[in-house]
């Protein structure tokens, strides 16, 4: 929320001063995060917030149940299945989706309101919902985490000790066609060694990304073997 005046704004020269304000006030920048499972998105996504405090995490709205532990406008906003579609109608969303029984979204009024105060914000997401953001706001950045190999990716999906096999094979498939978008992208962040993808992703977001670029040499051997297909320019 914006910040009220001061209790002199009467005065011309405030007044004068706040004009000033707010045409000079730097308007942040949007990140749209993507990945596979397994990649390694939302830890990073955590320790970038915790490592540079001023950026904000875009919280989306969802008609899931809230669980016990979670809390509203802190894990996600909560409404019920006709607000929802209600915002659908007014066109309230940067992208949304239905996941099985239950809808979630990225609504446009938050990003927007933080980005007008000049902070830069972290949304993240799916790459479908990279792909209708970008269609909105495609001035953001856009960053795609990629595990250094599918034998990595696999060691660290049975590292959870909480899906089946038949699980980790469906969520192995999954990941295969979700890294095939990774050229959809601005950056690339290869996830091998969790220090230096954190310093990476940092990088990107301070502007001093550029050798983090898609599409770069270093992919064009890694990525077939992750996907299972040849990128073509």
């Amino acid at each position: 929320m914006l910040q009220n005046a001061s209790p002199c704004a009467g005065q011309p020269q405030d007044r004068f001063a706040t004009v000033q304000t707010a045409v000079t006030a730097r308007r942040g920048r949007l990140y749209v995060i993507a990945a596979p499972s397994g990649a390694g998105k939302t830890s990073l996504v955590r320790a970038i917030l915790e490592r540079r405090p001023q950026l904000r995490f875009s919280i989306s709205c969802t008609t899931r149940p809230r669980r016990p532990a979670e809390q509203e406008a802190r894990d996600y906003f909560f409404v019920d299945r006709a607000e929802f579609e209600r915002r659908i109608a007014a066109g309230a969303f940067l992208e949304y989706a239905q996941v099985f029984d239950n809808y979630y979204g990225t609504l446009k009024a938050q990003v927007e309101g933080l980005l007008v105060e000049g902070h830069d914000v972290i949304l993240e997401i799916d790459w479908q919902g990279a792909r209708q953001v970008r269609a909105s706001m495609p001035d953001c950045a856009s960053i795609f985490i990629l595990p250094p190999s599918l034998a990595e990716l696999e060691r660290r999906l049975r590292g959870r000790a909480t899906d089946s096999d038949e699980v980790i094979e469906r969520r192995l498939r999954d990941a295969r066609s979700d890294m095939s978008h990774w050229h959809e992208f601005d950056f690339v962040v290869v996830n091998e060694d969790f220090a230096r993808a954190l310093d990476d992703l940092e990088a990107v977001i301070t502007g001093q990304g550029e050798r983090l670029r898609a599409p770069r040499p270093e992919l064009e051997w890694l990525t077939p073997a992750l996907t299972g297909a040849e990128y073509s320019r």
